[in-house]
């Protein structure tokens, strides 16, 4: 799976991705940090960001550590890491601000529903993703079956942009994908 990974990412690249956020669970340490290097390199100009793996921030050259809900706090992983690298964190519906607390951004959602949420979670639209804005300044990137279409609403609802994962690395075309929803970002400025 590295080696395709690896491949769709650099063709989302060259369609215009600017940011990848590394969530490999099933991986042991070694293999996640190989992986990671592989990344980095391929994102040489964009963001870079590991999931929960507060221990592997510098090892694997992260711009940033994303948390989820079942990881380490915000507070406890700024001590582990520091003020040099960015901390994200999933934000919900229902999640109160305190776990927001020493996080730089935060990704909101499920927008739209999703299968990754499907009985778990129910979509906010995007009249929840600007309660959420408006209610915290922090920087917000929504998620949650989000296409190129509905960038102006994601914008329009005060997010800084759209997180995605099926939406580009699950389409057959990557590059095609990736250019479809920077083209729609832009142009909803």
């Amino acid at each position: 799976m590295g080696a395709e990974l690896v491949s769709r990412v650099a063709c989302a690249v060259q369609g215009g991705l600017q940011g990848l956020l590394l969530r490999e669970p099933l991986l042991d340490d070694l293999a996640f940090l190989q992986l990671a290097e592989r990344l980095r390199d391929v994102m040489k100009e964009g963001w870079f960001g590991i999931h929960d793996r507060a221990h592997l921030a510098f090892g694997s050259h992260a711009d940033a550590l994303h948390l989820g809900f079942r990881s380490l706090a915000a507070t406890e992983a700024r001590r582990v890491v520091g003020a040099d690298v960015t901390l994200g964190v999933s934000d919900h519906a229902n999640d109160g601000p305190d776990h927001l607390v020493d996080a730089d951004y935060r990704t909101f959602g499920p927008i739209h529903a999703t299968p990754s949420k499907a009985g778990v979670l129910e979509p906010v639209g995007f009249e929840g993703l600007g309660a959420a804005c408006a209610a915290h300044p922090l920087p917000t990137w929504a998620l949650g079956g989000l296409n190129p279409e509905h960038a102006r609403g994601v914008r329009t609802a005060g997010a800084q942009g759209v997180a995605v994962l099926r939406g580009i690395l699950g389409d057959p075309d990557p590059a095609g994908s990736a250019h479809a929803y920077r083209t729609a970002w832009d142009e909803s400025a």
